[in-house]
């Protein structure tokens, strides 16, 4: 049997692709699902090395699920410190109290 083998070079246009780092809210949508699956291969395995197999992965997700929401929560508090005052006359706007002044001051 003869095989044959080919190499080929890259050209600049085939490198022309740019990769994107996916966002928090993207990374944690993508650990839920294969945490899912985990879960559905977990419940569907019937050998003792698949078993073991799942509860390593699901192990595994649960942590960076876990290290995930940790990054959401310190992005999120970082958020709030250099605008909170903004935050407050969010809210301000928005409630009936100010509707109520608004309309008896004007």
């Amino acid at each position: 049997m003869k095989t044959f083998y080919h190499q080929g070079y890259a050209t600049t246009n085939d490198m022309d692709i740019r990769f994107s780092r996916p966002s928090l809210r993207e990374d944690m949508e993508k650990t839920r699902i294969a945490l899912e699956i985990a879960y559905a291969g977990f419940d569907n395995a019937v050998e003792p090395d698949m078993i073991d197999c799942y509860i390593y992965e699901i192990n595994a997700l649960l942590k960076r699920y876990k290290h995930l929401s940790a990054l959401s929560a310190e992005e999120y508090a970082a958020r709030e410190e250099t605008a909170p005052a903004s935050r407050l006359r969010l809210l301000y706007e928005h409630s009936p109290i100010h509707s109520l002044v608004s309309h008896v001051l004007s």
